[in-house]
């Protein structure tokens, strides 16, 4: 399907279109809301800028595209909020300049409406701020630009738009150190990524999905509360320099008060004297000002000499600080902490129930190729929320994270140094929550020493390790930490491992299948066991584990 003219019609639909998916979406923009200062939700300020615009368009009986895309610069700038609602009015702006005398546009004309839009919304801004909204905008209208120069078909250059825009969303986090270190990707270009996925899904009449993950990082949708309180502590609230959140609306020529003419550059340039953050956006009747200023009455007087103020919002970013940060804290207080926590790094749906049925509370997803930090352990600890924790690492390359989280965490914790699952599900047959943690440790510590751990999996190169000859993709055998042999066959790699495991105290066999194999091949393998040691018993557990096709315990 291609389409070579836009029409008033098919504009009012994108808007449509847009405003929906962005209204749908709005708490999950808020949730992406990473800054210590509150100054308002992104995704409801977005929302409600867009859907002002929007309803004017709604309105509007305009057979021209131009009128149509006016309307909705109008409306947003009358009803936007917060920085990015006028950002957003001022890329919709840009956007209608660019369209003026046009009864319809061509491809060509569509594009460099999105590259317009990027030009006026830069201009507002005092100081812009790559890894924002400004970012993701500016980078899909230069792809719109030069797809433009490759085809006519208007859905093919707004399909350039949202991919690119996908990518530079992606790539936030690598310019703004603030997203990366919350994990998230910028709420304000995650926005205008609805908008133009809405605009898309209008064209094409199919839906598109445009939640963007952090770049580099499987990363879930935080809780807005969540990001305040963990960033809210790298500002104090006496480190907040200008304190009021203001916002001004002024019609410009009205009013008795009026004593000069405007001019953009002189007003912007007087109010970039008396705070930061600020925008400000103008046509010929409206000018509107966002400033975060210590002195809110001075950019009131200012702006009525140029006008009267018909509206006026102001925000004590202290107080709202505060009530973050008092908030996050009363949640913790009010919080019962339970008596006993245990923590397990695993990986695989099964090995987590197997952990779960077994008493531990909390799983970090974890493990070979997957070390957890310090710090998304001590992120674990404080969830656990107990008077008393104990932590399985269940890896030998974890154990100086874990021991280091249980030193600085300001909760009681122990490490029982757990080197691989088995031995981690075996500690948990000793575990006793009505003893004390040194208790707990000793005994749990103790059943270590009765379980040998095995583990298959496959060779990534050719080589020889402690004179075992290794080929590419052969099935490693390794027990308690050390390769004991190397063969091209799975099954006969398990069975041979095994082998090499059982002893004349042996009782117990646990097989744990993971990714890649079956049950089918596990029972053949616990039946030929069976028949050469009649004596020991074998269960058999679905892991799901990656890395490693199977995890074997002898005991």
């Amino acid at each position: 399907m291609n389409k070579l003219e836009l029409t008033a019609s098919d504009f009012k639909a994108m808007v449509e279109v847009a405003q929906e998916r962005l209204h749908e979406n709005a708490e999950y923009v808020n949730s992406l809301n990473v800054f210590p200062v509150p100054d308002g939700d992104t995704g409801t300020n977005m929302n409600l800028s867009f859907t002002s615009g929007a309803d004017r368009v709604s309105l509007s009986e305009s057979d021209r595209v131009d009128e149509m895309s006016k309307d909705l610069a109008k409306g947003l700038l009358m009803g936007a909020r917060g920085n990015s609602g006028v950002i957003l009015s001022q890329l919709f702006r840009g956007f209608s300049k660019a369209m003026e005398g046009k009864e319809t546009v061509n491809a060509s004309e569509f594009a460099h409406a999105f590259s317009q839009g990027v030009e006026t919304a830069y201009k507002a801004v005092m100081k812009p701020v790559e890894g924002t909204i400004l970012t993701v905008a500016r980078e899909s209208a230069h792809a719109a630009i030069e797809k433009a120069k490759q085809t006519d078909d208007i859905i093919e250059i707004m399909e350039h738009v949202v991919e690119s825009a996908k990518v530079s969303l992606a790539n936030t986090p690598n310019l703004l150190a603030v997203l990366k270190e919350v994990g998230v990707v910028d709420s304000g270009g995650q926005g205008l990524l609805f908008i133009y996925q809405g605009f898309l899904e209008s064209l094409t009449g199919k839906k598109v999905s445009v939640k963007t993950k952090m770049a580099q990082a499987d990363v879930t949708e935080i809780a807005h509360h969540e990001n305040f309180e963990h960033i809210g502590h790298a500002v104090s609230t006496e480190d907040i320099e200008f304190g009021y959140c203001t916002e001004i609306m002024v019609q410009l020529g009205a009013g008795e008060t009026v004593t000069e003419e405007f001019d953009y550059d002189t007003f912007r340039n007087h109010l970039n004297t008396v705070g930061d953050s600020l925008l400000v956006v103008a046509d010929d009747e409206i000018v509107k000002v966002h400033v975060h200023t210590e002195y809110p009455g001075e950019v009131m007087n200012y702006g009525q000499k140029f006008g009267s103020l018909v509206k006026i919002k102001v925000d004590n970013m202290r107080l709202q600080h505060d009530e973050v940060l008092l908030k996050g804290k009363a949640t913790k207080e009010t919080e019962p902490m339970k008596p006993y926590a245990v923590i397990a790094v695993a990986a695989g749906e099964g090995i987590y129930k197997l952990f779960n049925s077994l008493g531990v509370s909390t799983l970090i997803k974890g493990g070979q190729t997957m070390n957890p930090s310090t710090e998304d352990i001590l992120k674990a600890i404080e969830e656990a929320n107990a008077e008393k924790t104990i932590i399985l690492p269940n890896n030998k390359n974890i154990f100086m994270a874990a021991d280091q989280a249980a030193e600085v965490s300001d909760r009681d914790v122990v490490v029982v140094p757990t080197r691989t699952i088995s031995q981690g599900l075996t500690a948990m047959l000793a575990f006793n929550d009505q003893v004390d943690l040194a208790s707990n440790k000793e005994s749990m510590t103790a059943e270590l020493a009765y379980v040998k751990s095995g583990q298959i999996t496959n060779a990534i190169r050719d080589t020889e390790i402690d004179g075992v000859e290794i080929k590419t993709d052969d099935f490693m055998g390794i027990v308690d930490g050390k390769i004991v042999l190397s063969q091209p066959g799975r099954k006969e790699a398990v069975l041979a491992t095994l082998r090499k495991m059982i002893d004349e105290d042996s009782e117990i066999i646990t097989l744990i299948y993971g990714e890649g194999t079956d049950l089918a091949e596990c029972e053949e393998i616990s039946a030929t066991i069976s028949e050469e040691y009649s004596e020991i018993e074998v269960e058999i557990q679905e892991g799901n584990q990656p890395v490693y096709s199977y995890l074997m315990s002898v005991e």
